[in-house]
């Protein structure tokens, strides 16, 4: 009896999909459950598993673009598991080196020319190799020039300067994801008004507030607490003040959202991806925490769906985790702001008329122009950055 493998019903919008790669090969037998090939759609990669145990017969090449539904394989679930067998290997047979004749170059002799003569011949255009001099041991004179044709002169052989190192080039396909970031973000630069505005935020308060409790809450939790939780309730708190920043564009429609569904870049051997924690108005800090936690882990083993990094009402993206001290973050369009964090470092700053020395983050928002008027864009950003340096305000609510 012969099972069929087809392409599974990813999401209502996908359509097609790329079978990225096999993870057995033809003629394997594969345990029920156990995933026998990868595909990609143009949101996440997933691994298609087995639905029973069988010998797996390959009907489709990897990198092959397939419908939804597609056949791709068989497995026979009446074949016995085959013996493994020992296949010995080739010996290597040395080739003969074939040896070449090296000829000896052949000298030929330059006849000299006296300056005059070479004056003139350098005029005209012609060798003194091949003429025949007229004056003593063969010299040749002025008038032996004077009386020469003008020949093209022989260009010197062109010399090839080494290179140390290596100058291999490699080229490959780009995936079925790479190929969506690049064009989502080439849409977001040329459809959108988009703006970034700046500011800075002193991390001390928050730092010490996490240093302190960090211990307890994991212990109660069982899970750490994280700067993104307080960014993302700091976000969620001042978007209710400012809903535009929350708000979308659709035709000559703004559609306003009464909660925060918010997108948390997580970049992934893959690409970047922006998996959505839904409600997060409404979630504590450790709720928060936790559903980050689940949505990384999924992102980063392949295994998120579309259905969660679908419908996000504003992003949060981290450079700061891999250096980067100020950026640019553009849209995840349709959405029309989003929050770039950077690297706390330690600078001095001026506080109450004295200098010292502060963890500071620059932070940027860009955002979509058309929707959000500046004043908007600076209060949201500033209340932002005002509620992570006093985060007592955080667990007030005030």
């Amino acid at each position: 009896m012969s099972v069929e493998l087809k392409i599974p019903v990813i999401g209502e919008s996908v359509t097609e999909v790329t079978l990225s790669s096999w993870l057995k090969k033809d003629g394997d037998y594969v345990a029920e459950g156990e995933a026998v090939c990868e595909i990609e759609s143009d949101k996440a990669s997933m691994e298609l598993p087995a639905p029973s145990a069988g010998v797996l017969k390959i009907m489709a090449e990897a990198g092959s673009e397939l419908k939804i539904g597609a056949k791709i394989g068989e497995l026979d679930t009446s074949a016995a598991k085959p013996a493994a067998t020992i296949v010995a290997a080739p010996k290597s047979v040395a080739a003969p080196v074939a040896s070449a004749p090296v000829a000896e170059a052949n000298k030929k002799e330059v006849n000299v020319a006296s300056p005059a003569a070479r004056k003139i011949l350098d005029e005209k255009g012609v060798s003194a190799e091949g003429l025949n001099g007229s004056g003593k041991d063969g010299r040749i004179t002025k008038e032996d020039a004077l009386n020469s044709k003008s020949a093209p002169v022989a260009k010197a052989p062109s010399v090839s300067v080494a290179i140390a190192g290596s100058r291999n080039l490699r080229t490959e396909k780009m995936s079925r994801l790479r190929k969506t970031i690049a064009t989502k973000l080439v849409e977001a630069k040329n459809t959108t008004a988009m703006l970034t505005t700046f500011n800075e935020v002193d991390m001390f308060e928050l730092m010490s507030l996490r240093k302190k409790y960090k211990e307890a809450f994991t212990k109660k939790h069982g899970v750490g607490l994280g700067f993104m939780s307080l960014f993302t309730k700091a976000v969620t708190v001042s978007l209710k003040d400012f809903p535009s920043v929350n708000a979308q564009i659709n035709g000559d429609e703004i559609i306003y959202h009464d909660y925060a569904d918010i997108g948390i870049a997580v970049s992934t051997p893959k690409g970047l991806v922006v998996p959505v924690v839904r409600n997060a108005e409404s979630m504590s800090l450790a709720q928060i925490e936790k559903e980050i936690l689940n949505l990384a882990t999924k992102a980063r083993d392949g295994k998120i769906t579309i259905e969660e990094m679908q419908g996000g009402t504003f992003s949060i993206t981290n450079g700061g985790v891999f250096g980067s001290m100020l950026s640019t973050p553009i849209l995840n369009i349709p959405q029309s702001a989003i929050l770039g964090m950077h690297n706390i470092i330690e600078r001095p700053i001026a506080l109450n008329g004295q200098v010292v020395i502060r963890p500071m983050m620059y932070l940027a928002l860009s955002y979509d122009h058309r929707i959000i008027d500046g004043r908007e864009s600076v209060s949201f950003l500033k209340q932002v950055k005002e509620l992570l340096e006093d985060p007592s305000r955080l667990l007030l609510d005030v």
